[in-house]
C-alpha cells in the first residue's frame, strides 16, 4: 500500500472511495432475491445510464435494453448467471432519454464460503465512440468512386422524397444551421404562425416576426439544454404572440451530428397544444366540480341505506333484505369511484396531501392482504418475504396502492385463483411486487398504463372502468419519492412492482 495513504483509512473504506470515484460504471445485484435486482450502483453508472439511483435500485439490469431485447448477448449473460460464471459481452443499451449507447459489460460472480453465488458485479464501459469509429471506418471501406453518380441521383430523389414528407407533417417544422438561421420551414409553420417563406428563410430564429420568437424559454432550450442533451423532447413553452394570441407549444429539437453537408443542422418541431390543454383543463374542472357536488347527496343516500340496514325488522322478506344489501354494495362502489375522482382532481391541482407517520410496513401489508382475502375468498393471495423495518409515509395511501394492485391482479386473472405478493428490502429501499397469471399486457401499452384515463384495449372490451386506478397509484408512489413499473407478457401474466426509499425522520434516505 502507498505510504502516503493516511493510516486511519481501512482497506474497505479505501475500496469504497475508489469505487465511488471510478469513471467506470459499477453495479451489484443480489442473486438471492427474485429477478436478481440491482442493490448498488456507483455515480459513474448513474451518469452512464442517465437514471438516478432511486430509479435504478430494485430493477433488473435488462431495463437498459428498453425494447431492444433480441440481442445474442442477453443469452450469453443468462447462461453465465445460470452457471454462476463470469463473462464479457457487448450490449446495445438506451439511456433515460432513449439515446442509444454501446456498453461493454464485464460480469463477475461473487460466491460465499459454500460456493453459492450470492451476488454479481457488473463493470460497465461506454464504448459508443469506439463503435462509431469502427462503423465509420467500415463505411469508408465500402464506399467506392463508381457510386458517385448513383449516390448523387439517389440524394436528389431522397431530398425530394423527404421534402414531401416534411410538407405533409401536421406539425410546424424548422431546419436551421448551427447559428440558428432558418434554412427551411414547412407549410404548417407558415400557416400556423401567419408568416411567409420570405419572412422566414435566411432569418435568425430569434429575429422572426420582428423579434416575436425571442422567447427566454426557447433560448434556454436551444443554447443550454440542446448542446448537452441531444435530443430535447416534449419541452413546453408558453408565449403571447402579438397577432395570433397566447400559444402553448410542445417543442422537440435534434442536432444532426453526422459528417457531411447536413452536419450540425438543427431540426425544431413545434406542436401547438393550446386547444388540447384547454380541453384537458375543462375536463379536469368538470371532474372536480362533479365529484364534489355528488359527494354530499351520495353521503346522504349512504346514510339512509345504512339506517335501513340497522332498523330493518326481522320479519322483512329475504327479497327486500337482498335488495337493500345490493343497494348498499352499489352505493359503496359509487362512493369509491367518487373518492378516486377526487384524488385525480387533487393530483391535477397539486393538492394531494400526504400524512407522513411511522408505521410497521410488514403489518400494513399483512392487514391489507387479510382484508382482501376476506372480500375474495375464492382467491389465494400468497405473501412472501418481509421488510422488518419501520417506514415513514402515508399508510392509508400506500394501502390504497397495494389494494389496487392486488385487486387488479385478481380482476384481470379470471382463469387463475392465485396471486403472489413479494416484499423485500433492497439496499435502502422497500420493494413490493404483485404477480398474477392473467392475460398480460402488450409491450407497446406498458408505458401508457399509468397515464390518466388510459385503458388497455383488450381490458377495455371485457371489463368496465375509467382507467384512473393505476394513475393514482403511480402519483402516490412518486409523491413518496418512489417508482412504479410493470413487466408483462401476453398470456403469461404481469408483475407490478414499486420501490419506496426508507427515510429517517428528517426526510433523508436511511443507510440501514
Amino acid at each position: 500500500m502507498n505510504s502516503n495513504i493516511k493510516p486511519n483509512l481501512t482497506d474497505q473504506v479505501l475500496l469504497e472511495k475508489v469505487v465511488e470515484a471510478a469513471n467506470t460504471g459499477i453495479v451489484i445485484t443480489d442473486n438471492l432475491l427474485p429477478d436478481n435486482p440491482i442493490i448498488y450502483c456507483n455515480p459513474a453508472f448513474e451518469r452512464l445510464s442517465g437514471y438516478s439511483r432511486e430509479e435504478i435500485i430494485g430493477h433488473n439490469c435488462r431495463f437498459l435494453q428498453n425494447q431492444d431485447r433480441k440481442q445474442e448477448s442477453r443469452k450469453t449473460v443468462r447462461e453465465a448467471i445460470a452457471r454462476g460464471e463470469s463473462c464479457m459481452v457487448e450490449f446495445r443499451n438506451y439511456n433515460k432519454s432513449g439515446e442509444l449507447f454501446y456498453n461493454e459489460l464485464y460480469l463477475s460472480a461473487v460466491k460465499d464460503d459454500k460456493g453459492c453465488v450470492t451476488n454479481f458485479i457488473g463493470i460497465q464501459n461506454d464504448i459508443t465512440d469506439r463503435r462509431k469509429a469502427e462503423q465509420a471506418l467500415q463505411l469508408y471501406y465500402n464506399e467506392t468512386d463508381r457510386k458517385v453518380v448513383e449516390r448523387t441521383r439517389m440524394l436528389k430523389e431522397n431530398e425530394e422524397y423527404l421534402s414531401s414528407i416534411v410538407e405533409t407533417i401536421r406539425e410546424s417544422l424548422l431546419v436551421m444551421d448551427k447559428d440558428y438561421h432558418i434554412l427551411s420551414a414547412n407549410s404548417h409553420f407558415l400557416n400556423t404562425f401567419k408568416v411567409s417563406i420570405s419572412e422566414t428563410k435566411g432569418k435568425m430564429l430569434y429575429e422572426l416576426g420582428n423579434g416575436q420568437w425571442d422567447i427566454p424559454e426557447l433560448r434556454k432550450m436551444m443554447l443550454e439544454i440542446l448542446p448537452t442533451n441531444n435530443p430535447v423532447l416534449d419541452y413546453e413553452v408558453e408565449h403571447e404572440f402579438p397577432h395570433i394570441g397566447k400559444k402553448l407549444m410542445l417543442l422537440n429539437a435534434h442536432r444532426i451530428e453526422l459528417e457531411g453537408q447536413f452536419k450540425d443542422r438543427i431540426l425544431l418541431a413545434i406542436e401547438d397544444i393550446t386547444e388540447r390543454k384547454a380541453i384537458e383543463q375543462r375536463k379536469d374542472d368538470f371532474l372536480s366540480i362533479a365529484s364534489h357536488e355528488l359527494k354530499t347527496p351520495l353521503t346522504t343516500v349512504l346514510g339512509y341505506v345504512q339506517m335501513m340496514q340497522r332498523l330493518m325488522p326481522e320479519t322483512v322478506s329475504d327479497k327486500f333484505r337482498s335488495v337493500v344489501d345490493k343497494t348498499g354494495v352499489y352505493v359503496d362502489r359509487l362512493n369509491q369511484l367518487l373518492a378516486e375522482l377526487l384524488d385525480v382532481s387533487r393530483i391535477q391541482t397539486g393538492n394531494l396531501e400526504l400524512h407522513m407517520e411511522s408505521f410497521d410496513f410488514d403489518k400494513m401489508v399483512i392487514d391489507t392482504i387479510d382484508g382482501l382475502k376476506a372480500a375474495t375468498p375464492g382467491y389465494n393471495i400468497i405473501l412472501k418475504g418481509k421488510v422488518e423495518a419501520v417506514f415513514n409515509g402515508d399508510e392509508m395511501h400506500l394501502v390504497q396502492v397495494l389494494t389496487n394492485l392486488i385487486s387488479n391482479a385478481i380482476k384481470y386473472s379470471p382463469e387463475s385463483h392465485e396471486v403472489e405478493v413479494y416484499v423485500s428490502k433492497v439496499s435502502n429501499f422497500v420493494k413490493v411486487s404483485v404477480k398474477d397469471k392473467g392475460m398480460g399486457i402488450k409491450e407497446g401499452e406498458l408505458k401508457k398504463i399509468f397515464e390518466r384515463f388510459y385503458r388497455v384495449g383488450e381490458i377495455q372490451k371485457r371489463y368496465p372502468g375509467m382507467g384512473i386506478g393505476l394513475y393514482i397509484c403511480d402519483q402516490i408512489v412518486k409523491n413518496h419519492g418512489g417508482t412504479l413499473w410493470a413487466e408483462s407478457k401476453i398470456g403469461e401474466g404481469s408483475v407490478f412492482s414499486f420501490t419506496l426509499p426508507i427515510k429517517d425522520y428528517t426526510g433523508e434516505a436511511s443507510n440501514g
